[in-house]
């Protein structure tokens, strides 16, 4: 069998590593660890009613027991079981990016295999992954076989490694029965790539990541692993919209969103710009004195403008936890006109899941005390027929606008159309590594995500 996609469903129940919490919950913003303790995201205002999720079976492999300095392929025993690393070694050095002590590190066309079946399956697999030392970008994918290794299938699009830190790489499979798994790189260069916390859940056959019961801002699933205990991607459900806070950037690594004509009102915009004040007080924040004289705009990712019902909720959208600094001809341009777009289909009685974002890389500039900026900024927008419609009424046939618009403003035009930086679902997943509409069906999935708007 030949999958040349397999996204879709983490499992309803997330995985756990002992490196990072993936932890996520009802709408109490639950966190499940080891023995089931679960403790409320500080200060959010979840909605009431969901049931708990609670934690799925996983394989956790971090390297640290095996050894192997050469990179001609060889077996080695590491916790999970035996792998076989080809032009591959296990690093500890100073340049390796590593969790603890040790890492996988690949070079040219190597890879990591496991040399054993996993028996129930497989519904998502997250890999962390980095540059070596200060080596060039590289390309990498995730391969499945379920016939002992006879043949193999890639998972999902490659991915690209730009960091010298840590970026995470989440593949759905949601395959029953027996599994293993093969990490390539793709690109044949000498540039190394370190991978590292390789965690893989049990196939559950429930589909998705259970996004719903998290919050009906994420209905159509969660874009990648967030927890309240992991300060680069924080887990904060508000009213409002849900996000993955990255204290390291001091910017949200995404922010989702539903979008009906119950979400607006007669509100005026509030411009209450400010720190997020339910976030921990430990976590680094972006602070007004940062954008000053930046030359960037406070750029909302849920638009004030799509809460519009209450001065609460206004409000609510001027945390800077919900902005990323961006290129005024970008906010003001394109940008915009995509926001009223939205809200004109809004108005015609649509429902509409949003997500959104910024696209980064090693060479990233900031603006003030650190604060990343994006090189693009991104959306993904479901376009459902009637208000209360969910993931079992997306088809073949729904309409899923999704652009990556450059954030400088020798790039973009505040005239440019917002039609003219329309891309795939599955161009904008290449280069951040989340996975979008993961609760809607796979077969599904593969279609629209696929596709690019041209209405």
């Amino acid at each position: 069998m030949t999958i040349s996609r397999m996204r879709h469903c983490r499992s309803r129940n997330l995985w756990i590593s002992r490196w990072v919490v993936v932890a996520f919950a009802s709408a109490t913003a639950l966190v499940l660890a080891g023995a089931g303790c679960a403790t409320s995201a500080p200060g959010d205002d979840p909605d009431s009613g969901d049931p708990e999720v609670g934690t799925a079976s996983a394989l956790s492999e971090g390297f640290e027991a095996g050894i192997k300095t050469a990179y001609a392929a060889s077996d080695v025993a590491l916790t999970t079981g035996t792998w076989n690393l080809n032009d591959a070694l296990i690093g500890n050095s100073a340049m390796d990016v590593k969790t603890g002590t040790k890492s996988a590190r690949i070079r040219n066309n190597g890879h990591v295999t496991m040399q054993f079946d996993r028996t129930s399956g497989a519904g998502t697999v997250t890999i962390h992954h980095a540059s070596f030392g200060s080596d060039a970008a590289g390309i990498w994918g995730l391969f499945e076989s379920q016939n002992a290794g006879a043949t193999w299938a890639q998972v999902g699009t490659s991915r690209s490694t730009t960091s010298g830190s840590f970026s995470t790489a989440t593949f759905t499979v949601n395959l029953s029965g027996t599994i293993r798994f093969e990490i390539r790189k793709l690109d044949n260069g000498s540039n190394r790539i370190n991978v590292d916390d390789i965690a893989i859940t049990d196939f559950s056959g429930g589909g998705g990541t259970g996004g719903a019961a998290l919050s009906k801002h994420t209905t159509m699933g969660i874009p990648a692993p967030t927890s309240v205990n992991d300060p680069n991607a924080f887990l904060s459900v508000k009213s409002g919209y849900v996000l993955s806070y990255n204290s390291g950037r001091k910017v949200p690594n995404w922010v989702s969103w539903e979008i009906n004509p119950t979400y607006l009102g007669s509100a005026a915009r509030q411009d209450d710009f400010r720190p997020d004040d339910t976030l921990p007080a430990t976590l680094p924040q972006a602070q007004l004195t940062d954008y000053s004289g930046s030359g960037f705009d406070r750029g909302h990712m849920c638009p004030s403008a799509d809460r519009t019902v209450t001065v609460a909720a206004n409000s609510q959208t001027f945390y800077l936890s919900n902005m990323v600094p961006q290129a005024a001809n970008n906010n003001r341009g394109p940008w915009a006109k995509l926001e009223s777009e939205a809200r004109t289909l809004v108005d015609a009685g649509k429902e509409l899941f949003v997500i959104s974002g910024g696209v980064f890389s090693s060479s990233s500039a900031t603006i003030g005390t650190g604060v990343s900026v994006p090189d693009k900024t991104f959306k993904v927008i479901v376009v459902l027929d009637a208000v209360g419609q969910g993931p079992a009424d997306v088809t073949a046939s729904t309409r899923v606008i999704a652009v990556m618009m450059p954030n400088a403003n020798s790039q973009i035009s505040q005239s440019d159309p917002w039609q003219n930086f329309r891309v795939s679902v599955d161009a904008i997943e290449a280069v951040t590594g989340d996975d979008f509409l993961s609760d809607v069906d796979p077969a599904v999935q593969s279609v629209i995500e696929a596709r690019v708007d041209n209405q």
